[in-house]
Order: structure tokens, then C-alpha cells, then sequence
């Protein structure tokens, strides 16, 4: 490695120390700064094992890596620097031979990542691939009962006009309307597949949208909290999902709190994030909290699978429509959960930060 790629190494999102053969730090990239709260003038002339207080895991990896002259990754590492608390990190060592400083010499390079971060990745990842998955069950569904269903309700109809005695149209209508309502079920589950109509869009105005539905539907009980960051920029989205997305949600918790509750709209930039496979510089964090009971330790694993519901008449399609829609704006939806605690988040690509470039 020659000493102008080092300045490569500044732009990384993960942080990079670089040590020499005798184990003092000899570069350390911003995002090193970051993660360990201080600057690279800090880090460089000191020894690693000095900087994060003698951690024995490390110096084992360190050691590893050295003796072996291979890359070697510790998982699980908890260290952390005099005055500041422990961190949760993964930490792959390499050896390299930096050309151009004193003839060349051996050293490591350490690069850090947080353990909560890649867990979170991944998991977003996963989300991602359910959701796709969850879409074609949901479409092949769908189309295999609708076609049956029509001929059930043509049925139906056509038998209600021959009959003679006027106490069994009852049952004809209980057939007719039971028929249409699952014609409305199925409708409703081949909606997330119209392909989403991008528009600059404020999403203030989605989130008071909501809050008038809500507040209708809920004019005794119910208090809505506002915390916006009046300085987010436009999101390029369709105005119409993303009420749904947001409406889904709080019409949720107002059902969890049975009409008696707060609810919190929150509107954040959340910075280098990875959304859809993708780094973005910048991306809109939307919040909605609430005081409800709290989504049931059973069901948090599955909480966006289609037909899931944990309330007594509901169809446990809010959530998984409010997924698919927002998968297909490249965004995330995640959630915490204690009783009178709730938070959904969505995490979604702004106006100018498509592929990365904000």
C-alpha cells in the first residue's frame, strides 16, 4: 500500500486504524474519529493496547494476526478508550507493508464496525427479501381466489332470482355479500403491485394528512404530538402510498390503545444509512409513537406477515401493505416495542440522495 491510497482510506464509512510493527498507531481515518470520539492527533503515537485500555481480546487478535501474517476477524469485541464507554464492535486485522514511510514497513490495518449496525443490516436485508417474497404469495393468492369467488357470487345471484319461498333469499345474500366482502379482501391484497407514481413530495403534509383522518375517526381520546424538522428536504415518493403507509401505522396504534392514547409524528435527517443495498449520505426518518399496550413478544417476528393480526376482527394487512409499499420506495420500516412505548421508524431516500450522491 502506497501512502497516497491512505487518503482513500479517509472517505470510508467504517473506521480504519493503521499500526506499525511496534503496535503505535500511525493512522487513523475520520470515521476512526467518530467512533472513538477523538481526533487522529489523539490516536497516532500511542499504542493500541494503550488506547483502549489493554483489552485482552484485542491484543489476542492482534497477535493472531501478526504470528500468522493473515487477515484475521474478532466478532465480538467490547472495547472502548480511557473516559468513554464501551463499545459493541467487530474488528478484521490485516497486514500491510506502507510504502514510503521510512523504506517501508510491516504493520496492521484494523478496521472497526459496530456489531448493532451490521446486525441491523442485515436484518433490513432480510426484511427486504420477506417482503418480496410476501408480495408474489399474496399476488398468486389473490388471483387463485378471485376467479372461483365471481363464479361462487354469479351463482349465487342467478339462484336468488329462481327461488320461490322469500325466507331463503336470506341465505342467497349472506352468500352474495360474504362473496363481495372477500372480492374487497382480495382487492385490497393486489393493490401494493401498482407500480408507485414518484412526485417531489413534502412529507409534512402526509403526516398532517394522517393526523385529520385520525383525529376524525378519533375526536375523544386520542392526542396527537407533532416534532418536525421543518428543514428535511423533499422526498420523491407517491403521495398516495405514503399516506397509506403512515395512515396503516396509526391506525394501528389508535386500535392498540382503544381510542385512548398519544400518538407522536417525528420527522428527522438520519445520516449515512444504507437503504436497499445502497449508502446514502442523507435519508428522511419518519417516527410514530405511542402509548399503547405494546406489540406482544409472539408476535414481533412476525408482525409484517400478511394475514397476521393481534386484534380480534382485524385482516393483518396494515402493516404488510405499509411494508411493501414502503420496499418499493427503497426504504426500511422497523420498529421498538415496550408496553406504553411503541415506535415504528421508515427510513426513506430523500429528493437528492438517490444512489448515494447527496
Amino acid at each position: 500500500m502506497a501512502v497516497a491510497a491512505l487518503a482513500g482510506l479517509d472517505l470510508l464509512a467504517t473506521a480504519i486504524v493503521i499500526v506499525d510493527r511496534e503496535l503505535v498507531v500511525r493512522f487513523a481515518n475520520p470515521a476512526a474519529e467518530n467512533l472513538f470520539e477523538l481526533s487522529s492527533k489523539s490516536l497516532m503515537g500511542n499504542m493500541i493496547t494503550e488506547v483502549f485500555e489493554h483489552d485482552r481480546v484485542l491484543g489476542a487478535a492482534i497477535d493472531y494476526a501478526r504470528l500468522n501474517h493473515c487477515s484475521y476477524t474478532e466478532h465480538d469485541l467490547k472495547i472502548g478508550v480511557v473516559g468513554h464507554a464501551k463499545l459493541h464492535l467487530s474488528c478484521t486485522l490485516s497486514p500491510v507493508e506502507i510504502e514510503g514511510w521510512v523504506a517501508g514497513w510491516h504493520g496492521l490495518l484494523l478496521e472497526f464496525r459496530h456489531i448493532d449496525q451490521q446486525i441491523k443490516i442485515a436484518r433490513e436485508e432480510r426484511l427486504h427479501d420477506q417482503s418480496q417474497a410476501n408480495r408474489e404469495l399474496i399476488r398468486n393468492l389473490a388471483h387463485e381466489i378471485k376467479n372461483p369467488l365471481g363464479g361462487i357470487r354469479g351463482a349465487a345471484q342467478l339462484l336468488d332470482h329462481e327461488l320461490e319461498r322469500p325466507g331463503l333469499h336470506e341465505y342467497t345474500q349472506v352468500i352474495m355479500k360474504e362473496a363481495d366482502r372477500l372480492q374487497s379482501l382480495m382487492d385490497r391484497l393486489l393493490t401494493p403491485h401498482r407500480l408507485p407514481q414518484p412526485a417531489p413530495l413534502n412529507i409534512h403534509e402526509v403526516l398532517e394528512r394522517v393526523r385529520s383522518l385520525i383525529l376524525a375517526e378519533y375526536p375523544h381520546g386520542i392526542t396527537i404530538r407533532r416534532d418536525y424538522d421543518t428543514s428535511v428536504p423533499l422526498l420523491q415518493g407517491d403521495k398516495e402510498q405514503m399516506i397509506q403507509i403512515v395512515l396503516n401505522i396509526a391506525r394501528n396504534a389508535a386500535q392498540a390503545m382503544k381510542g385512548n392514547g398519544q400518538l407522536k409524528l417525528r420527522t428527522r435527517i438520519a445520516r449515512q444509512v444504507t437503504l436497499a443495498r445502497k449508502r446514502h449520505r442523507h435519508a428522511l426518518e419518519v417516527q410514530i409513537n405511542d402509548t399503547g399496550p405494546g406489540i406482544p413478544e409472539n408476535m414481533r417476528e412476525k408482525i409484517f406477515y400478511p394475514l397476521v393480526s393481534g386484534r380480534e376482527g382485524g385482516t393483518g394487512l396494515g402493516l404488510t401493505l405499509a411494508q411493501n409499499f414502503v420496499t418499493q420506495h427503497g426504504g426500511t420500516i422497523t420498529f421498538d416495542s415496550q408496553p406504553g412505548n411503541t415506535t415504528f421508524t421508515l427510513l426513506l431516500p430523500t429528493n437528492n440522495s438517490e444512489n448515494g450522491k447527496s
